[in-house]
């Protein structure tokens, strides 16, 4: 239900973008929305609060946003204070964001090594993913992870390319219990 709430909502706001030629306006101002949303717990905690009526809520939002950032992007608050959806906020403004990036082919990348990779390193590992895919750029996000010993495990999307050391250890780990002894 969550996904489809988001979906909806998010499609409708990237929707609004295009139709107004907006799309890289909305998408920074977004961008500080869920800023400001995280660093201010206390607002998220009185968004949520059942207690407190909707117009009160319309009202804080509107001072806090109000002439700061588009009017449509205030005006869609709005509406998700209206709607009842202010519990999914997070996952509506993410969604438009991914449908941003897909409109641009902006590829986000986790990539999982044993060890830090040097700039050099994540310079080529970048470049080999855009040679081997359709995006035209890439968001690179690096982890270290010990416990993978080493090679890596790229995640695009659902696409998972897992060449770490501990994976084929559990591979060949696999095909050697597949063996009788006789």
């Amino acid at each position: 239900m969550a996904k489809l709430i988001s979906k909806t909502y998010g499609n409708a706001l990237f929707e609004l973008a295009v139709e107004e030629q907006k799309i890289d306006v909305f998408a920074e101002e977004i961008k500080e929305i869920m800023q400001i949303l995280k660093a201010h717990t206390q607002l998220q905690q009185l968004m949520k609060h059942p207690k407190i009526v909707k117009e009160e809520k319309i009202s804080i939002l509107e001072s806090i946003f109000k002439g700061n950032i588009q009017d449509e992007l205030t005006g869609f608050l709005v509406l998700i204070i209206m709607k009842d959806r202010y519990s999914e906020i997070e996952h509506i403004l993410n969604y438009f964001l991914e449908q941003v990036k897909a409109l641009k082919k902006i590829g986000v990348c986790n990539v999982v090594t044993a060890v830090e990779l040097q700039q050099e390193q994540k310079s080529k590992v970048e470049q080999k993913l855009l040679d081997t895919t359709d995006f035209l750029s890439m968001e690179m996000n690096y982890q270290v992870d010990q416990s993978i010993i080493g090679g890596m495990v790229i995640r695009i999307g659902d696409r998972v390319v897992d060449s770490s050391i501990a994976t084929k250890i559990g591979e060949m780990q696999k095909e050697l219990l597949k063996i009788q002894l006789q």
